[in-house]
């Protein structure tokens, strides 16, 4: 082979290395196919959905606030400017002079200092790469009271908090035509509290009130700080073919029970948000953590005891309007239902990966009957055990009756509005003769 051949060969070699090398950089280069925003009303979830796993860095400037974030081999720029609202927590998404070469810096202006979390997720269903970025106010102020006024301290209102399952980009389950299970529980959350709300002595606050995610551990302290004496969770099933179908009860379980109260002994700080007076009471006592176990196991008790026979009177009022998957409440380890002193339940309305129950739960009639038989089973539980303190309690409770001069069954019937078999039967009497001096218990009315 001549040299004038062989300079020939070794130039076409190197134009075809310089090609592929362009191509396998513009290959590998990352770039971002959308960006949708989450804001909730302490948080906002931004999240860049991209083509590859993200190499990121980031930073924050204060005068004016900024989180900085510097993506690294990326090539190509969405369009920014297309993004809708933002919330209340951030001005703008926009892009400014990157620092290294093959890279992208995104700029989020802040109206006040945030805390930051920033992580790459894998693709999962129908969601590829993404880049998520969580942002926090920790000086936000805490869940506002119910807005329903109570009578006074002695008759307030049974607070009941109300959980739509999943939310923002977190859609749950999606049924075959594509609904998303957190369209659906919110939807029934919504008829569940304006039921309630109609309901004297009862409250209902919402956990989420729009679409956006709230962390499955802070579902619990959310209904805490809004006071609830009962959380629910509302949520739909969903399975790997459409056969099964039917809604369930679940209760927490007793191993998640157990460890739940492990981890609250080694909370100190937060004994007393959860024991109330009693936390105060043995602080900083040589025998605290002993002393809270106890209070800890008997308020956990309470707690998975009512949440039990609540979860009974659900199965049995759902029954009335829906098919039933599990005829008895079931117990597992949900994170939402951990609280040792909020008794808590989830409810499975239905199976969205069914097509007949997709389309039920997506009518706005079925989800009325679901919220209605919801509404049913809180009113007879609290029937039975009204919370000390509550208007239900004084109105519900049973109550005694001493027998005065010239009184007899249909005279006391009436004053308590019961009739004469119910107050018999609370009794055990056998006759209609009646004592001065005899005490009688009243039934609930």
């Amino acid at each position: 082979m001549n040299r004038f051949n062989l300079t020939i060969k070794i130039k076409y070699l190197w134009v075809v290395v310089g090609w592929l090398l362009i191509n396998f950089t513009s290959l590998a280069a990352n770039q971002i196919n959308g960006v949708r925003v989450w804001p909730s009303p302490d948080s906002t979830r931004v999240v860049f959905d991209v083509q590859q796993t993200p190499k990121f860095s980031y930073f924050f400037l204060e005068n004016p606030h900024r989180l900085v974030i510097d993506l690294r081999d990326f090539k190509q720029k969405f369009n920014l400017s297309s993004l809708g609202d933002v919330g209340d927590l951030i001005k703008r998404v926009r892009y400014s002079r990157p620092e290294y070469k093959n890279s992208l810096r995104v700029v989020l202006d802040l109206n006040k200092p945030l805390q930051a979390g920033l992580f790459a997720l894998s693709p999962v269903g129908n969601y590829g790469n993404r880049l998520v970025v969580d942002l926090t106010d920790s000086n936000a102020k805490t869940s506002q009271a119910p807005k329903k006024q109570v009578v006074s301290n002695s008759n307030r209102n049974i607070v009941i908090a109300i959980d739509a399952g999943h939310g923002g980009e977190d859609p749950g389950s999606i049924g075959p035509s594509g609904l998303y299970e957190k369209k659906v529980t919110y939807q029934i959350s919504r008829k569940l509290a304006d039921l309630i709300n109609k309901e004297k002595g009862l409250s209902a606050v919402l956990i989420r009130t729009g679409d956006y995610y709230v962390d499955v551990n802070k579902r619990s302290e959310i209904a805490r700080q809004k006071k609830a004496d009962l959380l629910i969770s509302i949520h739909a099933d969903a399975f790997t073919n459409p056969q099964p179908r039917g809604g369930s009860v679940w209760i927490l379980s007793l191993r998640r029970a157990n460890t739940e109260i492990g981890r609250w002994l080694e909370q100190k700080e937060q004994h007393s948000e959860l024991l109330g007076g009693a936390g105060d009471i043995i602080k900083d006592t040589q025998n605290e953590k002993y002393l809270a176990q106890a209070l800890l196991d008997m308020s956990m008790d309470h707690s998975m005891s009512s949440s039990y026979l609540l979860s009974q009177e659900v199965v049995q009022h759902m029954s009335a309007v829906t098919r039933m998957h599990k005829s008895h409440p079931q117990s597992a380890s949900f994170g939402v239902l951990k609280s040792p002193d909020i008794p808590s339940i989830l409810v499975e309305t239905g199976f969205i990966s069914n097509p007949t129950e997709e389309r039920q739960l997506s009518q706005r009639e079925h989800q009325y009957k679901l919220a209605r038989a919801l509404l049913k089973a809180v009113k007879s539980f609290y029937r039975q055990h009204p919370p000390e303190g509550t208007l239900y309690a004084n109105l519900y409770r049973n109550k005694d009756h001493i027998v005065a001069r010239g009184e007899s069954l249909s005279v006391i019937a009436a004053r308590y509005a019961v009739s004469i078999v119910q107050l018999k039967k609370a009794n055990s009497l056998k006759s209609d003769t009646l004592h001065i001096g005899q005490t009688l218990k009243i039934p609930q009315s």
